[in-house]
């Protein structure tokens, strides 16, 4: 065998792997489909500015072994999260918090929150939510979910929110506090020199192919291997034997503007379903940036068809169920590991993605 350890990706869960295979005085390649590393985290450098190209990336976690790791690879600014939701011309701060319920009914003590909340929560509350809409109305009632949810979303998966799993809301914080702080999350930031330098890093001596298509020569990349680490789609790798899974992807539109500040704000939500684009990112505010320039960035949420980018899993139940039997098949592929977002099949945050990467890594005996 030629390599150790191929893989496929050089997205965070294969740069990692990569550096603790070569760590341990392994033979590896990474093999990488775009012209670039770093995958949907990769940054580039327009007019002195970090662009997020793939979509904002904040890394927070609460995992201290994770947040020491990333942390082998550069150093991370004090950036916090703390987007803000456009409606037919008012904003509103997110997370919802007491700065939101205030804007939305100009309550300023927690119990008058908490008792509008109630009101309208016992009004069209559902014991056993059957999907998104019933969940968030259970959580933060009808105003905040037909105000700051529901266009939102459904612009998001491209569904109503009667059609999507309530899982998908369980996640967002409500808090009766004055924190705009969207996670809670004791380690959050960015890099300060970017993504893609803190990718270069775990990469340094490690062989890397780009716009190598790993798929194009699947059976020639498997017989160099002694194990293969697979990020990328799951069902692709089979060649969709049992047919594509569903994923959204995202469409992006990047100008550079003539000012130093348009819209005072990393990331604004546009929650009105008649405006197409779901948020706009003006990217030097993730890095207190003073530039006399500014970049920003419109996001589109789109149907993912063969060929787009999958960003997203669906993880409904229909798709859970086409997923289980492609584990099935990944099951008996004993020399290869699947792993990451596309190769596990989960919406996994950036953190998660480098927890799961440690577990293989020790798994392999490549640990730290």
């Amino acid at each position: 065998m030629k390599y150790d350890y191929v893989i496929v990706g050089a997205g965070l869960y294969g740069a990692s792997l990569a550096y603790l295979a070569k760590k341990a005085g392994k033979r590896c390649i990474v093999l990488e489909k775009r012209s670039h590393i770093a995958g949907n985290i990769y940054t580039e450098n327009v007019e002195g500015i970090a662009v997020h190209r793939y979509g904002a990336h904040i890394f927070h976690t609460n995992d201290k072994k994770v947040w020491e790791f990333i942390n082998l690879f550069g150093e991370f600014n004090s950036y916090i999260n703390s987007p803000l939701a456009y409606y037919k011309g008012k904003l509103y701060n997110l997370p919802f918090n007491m700065n939101t319920f205030y804007q939305m009914w100009g309550v300023i003590r927690p119990e008058e929150a908490k008792a509008k909340i109630e009101e309208q929560r016992k009004a069209r509350y559902v014991t056993e939510p059957r999907n998104l809409e019933e969940q968030a109305i259970n959580l933060v009632g009808s105003d905040i979910y037909e105000v700051l949810i529901k266009g939102y979303t459904e612009k998001q998966w491209g569904r109503p929110c009667t059609e999507l799993p309530p899982e998908i809301i369980k996640r967002l914080p409500v808090r009766f506090i004055f924190d705009n702080n969207y996670f809670n999350a004791r380690y959050q930031g960015i890099p300060v020199q970017g993504y893609t330098a803190l990718v270069a890093a775990m990469l340094e001596g490690v062989e890397v192919r780009l716009e190598t298509d790993f798929l194009a020569d699947k059976q020639k990349w498997l017989s160099e291997a002694e194990r293969l680490i697979y990020t990328g789609p799951i069902d692709a790798y089979f060649d969709y034997e049992y047919g594509p899974l569903e994923y959204r992807s995202l469409r992006f539109e990047t100008e550079v503007l003539d000012t130093d500040n348009y819209q005072g704000n990393a990331v604004i939500n546009y929650t009105e379903r008649e405006i197409p684009y779901t948020r706009i990112i003006e990217h030097k505010h993730f890095a207190f940036g003073q530039q006399p320039k500014t970049v920003i960035t419109r996001e589109y949420s789109k149907t993912w068809q063969l060929g787009d980018e999958p960003y997203y899993p669906v993880g409904n139940t229909e798709n859970q169920a086409l997923y289980s039997r492609y584990h099935a098949l990944a099951e008996r592929e004993r020399k290869v590991i699947f792993g990451g977002r596309l190769g596990e099949y989960k919406y996994y945050d950036m953190d998660q993605v480098l927890a799961r990467a440690l577990e293989t890594a020790s798994t392999l005996g490549l640990g730290l």
